[in-house]
């Protein structure tokens, strides 16, 4: 089995806990022993800077890259992805891939010298808000639930023009139909489900799925409970009907997966470490044929990062 997860918070829980290691299965839900334990070939991990964190400053994301660099691509069994080739060679090695991702770009503060420093150092993707607006662009919970601001529409331009790989989860419905028409790149959903199966704010409306299947953009479906089932306790089997619904809308070869594990304290029932993994798969072989589980688990999002990453 191979896996390959597109949103974790690993690094906020370092960064507001400095002691915390790779280690800690007792803080941490995505370690390095569940890595291997879910089989794992690539896990993103996102810089979040945590509400606790007040005015979020650029150096705080520098810190949060440092960590990744110092506390997990450093172990010997870890290996930073940058591009399509350092995929291909992980793979080869027989490493799990890290690739880090910015989620809420208020610490960029507008400036391109900032977000082409983060393409740099190895940050591939990013999420424009998180919750609430920012200088780009208002979040799903901003009362207002505006677009992008003249900046944020100059930094879509920015991204697109670096191969910077945009992420709609938390942005406002009005924002993402914005960029469907202001960017020419495949975006992706790294941690959002459907609204109709279960209609939280962050979940994807019909006419949203089926934007990101036409860019030929991937959704990462995530394992947070009200997003799995907003009416009563979720549990793993909630999630077949995410991935039924998506593969009507002619999505089956565009669904993923993006736990958010180490971002919530509330768990799907069944899901609760990056350990569980195994149990989803399960779940998904008695329900799916092989070929469509290896698009689930893995295969949806290699295709996508191969052709979406740098070459070398």
């Amino acid at each position: 089995m191979k896996v390959i997860d597109a949103h974790c918070d690993v690094l906020n829980k370092m960064m507001l806990h400095p002691e915390i290691d790779f280690h800690d299965a007792d803080r941490l839900n995505v370690t390095l022993e569940r890595l291997i334990e879910a089989g794992s070939v690539l896990q993103l991990f996102a810089v979040y800077m945590s509400v606790q964190i007040v005015n979020p400053q650029f150096d705080h994301i520098l810190k949060a890259i440092d960590l990744f660099a110092s506390k997990i691509v450093s172990h010997p069994k870890m290996m930073q992805i940058r591009s399509a080739a350092d995929l291909r060679q992980a793979e080869a090695e027989g490493r799990i891939g890290a690739m880090l991702t910015l989620e809420g770009v208020e610490a960029l503060m507008g400036r391109e010298l900032y977000l082409r420093t983060l393409f740099h150092l190895g940050v591939r993707s990013i999420g424009i808000t998180w919750n609430y607006a920012n200088w780009a662009a208002d979040g799903v919970k901003e009362p207002r639930q505006g677009g992008f601001t003249l900046k944020g529409k100059q930094f879509v331009k920015q991204c697109d023009e670096l191969g910077m790989i945009l992420d709609v989860s938390h942005l406002t419905e009005k924002g993402f139909w914005e960029l469907t028409e202001m960017s020419e790149r495949p975006f992706i959903a790294s941690h959002s489900n459907a609204y109709v199966i279960s209609p939280n704010e962050r979940n994807l409306t019909k006419d949203q799925i089926q934007a990101i299947l036409q860019k030929d953009g991937r959704i990462g479906l995530t394992f947070i409970p009200p997003l799995v089932n907003s009416e009563k306790p979720a549990v793993m089997t909630d999630l077949l009907r995410h991935i039924d619904y998506i593969a009507s809308l002619g999505g089956s070869k565009h669904i993923g997966f993006g736990s958010d594990f180490d971002g919530t304290a509330q768990f799907t029932n069944g899901l609760e470490h990056m350990g569980r993994y195994n149990a989803l798969a399960e779940l998904l072989a008695n329900h799916y044929s092989n070929d469509f589980v290896e698009g689930l688990l893995h295969r949806n999002w290699r295709s996508f990062f191969d052709k979406q990453l740098p070459a070398t």
